[in-house]
């Protein structure tokens, strides 16, 4: 073994093992002190019985339902090597939303030689027009998967937020955005559509204020022990799926707690945030990753996908899976975040 001289590695004496147990503890309190940075939020997440549906949220709900229908049952699996099927799931939210009244913007682009587009449209800001909050869900699955929940669910959820909105006159600009090209071989590159869609409001000097990924929002249990996390957080966190969370790195701490903030004081339904490193596992993992690089505050709202559901990324990842009341709640919340954001 070689020798060191750094006593303060092998104390050689009570002093100097003293003294090693403070600096430890003091190590200690700091981590304990930051990861409570991390995950303390404003207000408090539900508890309890869940309240009944109201008539216009059973309607949600069957939207919902709809939804993930065309998608995941009718389409099936969507991306670049099932020929037309992203066609196919951006023509159906191209015709949804222009039933709703919005005048829909492609911003189309080339990935592996095939043309994909996002889905663009728009609710003006009346005071603060500039000021752009950007609600955004890929329409993409990986291989092999149907992709109801991953993300079926996060659409739908981003066709029925479009049709609450339609009629709202916010102080900000509201974007709701369909990206293509979320899984991989596309994430963390350049062929990511929220990548291509970020770049170009950059590109544009445009003032992104805040944006919202939605992804993988369908799945839920109470059974103990249902809801999993990467070490440490939960210590932290509830052991039962029954949650929604909102998910940021630390730059975007600010935009974590007012999301977390807003969703605790409209609506009765669990919700938990987490402002953290991006290279924490499963931080980064969606559309708002690709706003990071550009600078732009932006966080995930999420089910937690692999964290508690067996089916993420398999072929089992199935409409009939999904609870759709929860969901509905979710997005009836939602729908009072985003009215917060853009006053």
């Amino acid at each position: 073994m070689a020798h060191t001289n750094r006593p303060w590695l092998m104390p050689r004496s009570r002093i100097g093992w003293g003294l090693a147990i403070i600096r430890l503890l003091v190590i200690g309190g700091l981590m304990l002190l930051g990861l409570f940075a991390m995950t303390r939020m404003p207000g408090t997440s539900y508890r309890g019985p869940l309240p009944p549906l109201s008539p216009a949220e059973e309607e949600m709900r069957d939207n919902l339902q709809r939804h993930v229908a065309a998608l995941a049952g009718g389409i099936g699996e969507r991306n670049i090597w099932r020929p037309g099927s992203m066609a196919k799931a951006a023509a159906y939210l191209a015709s949804t939303l222009a039933g709703l009244g919005y005048t829909v913007h492609g911003q189309e682009f080339t990935a592996y030689g095939v043309a994909v587009s996002n889905l663009e449209v728009e609710v003006a800001g009346t005071s603060r027009p500039g000021e752009i909050l950007v609600v955004g869900a890929h329409y993409d699955t990986v291989r092999g998967s149907p992709g109801a929940n991953d993300n079926g669910s996060g659409v739908a959820a981003l066709l029925e937020l479009a049709r609450l909105l339609r009629r709202e006159q916010p102080g900000r600009t509201v974007r709701l955005v369909a990206f293509a090209n979320e899984e991989p071989p596309f994430y963390f590159t350049t062929d990511m559509g929220s990548h291509r869609y970020a770049a170009r409001c950059k590109a544009h000097g445009e003032k992104i204020v805040a944006m919202l990924a939605l992804e993988t929002m369908g799945c839920y249990s109470d059974a103990p022990g249902s809801q999993r996390y990467p070490w440490p957080f939960g210590l932290f966190y509830p052991n039962r799926a029954d949650f929604i969370a909102m998910v940021g790195n630390l730059a975007s701490r600010h935009l974590v707690r007012q999301v977390t903030g807003s969703f605790r004081q409209h609506r009765r339904f669990p919700a938990e945030g987490l402002a953290a490193p991006g290279f924490v596992h499963g931080v980064g993992w969606s559309d708002h990753w690709s706003f990071w690089e550009q600078d732009y505050p932006a966080l995930m709202v999420t089910d937690t996908a692999f964290f508690r559901s067996p089916f993420y990324h398999t072929p089992q990842d199935t409409l009939e899976k999904l609870d759709y009341a929860r969901l509905a709640q979710v997005v009836a919340g939602l729908d009072q975040v985003v009215l917060d954001l853009a006053h």
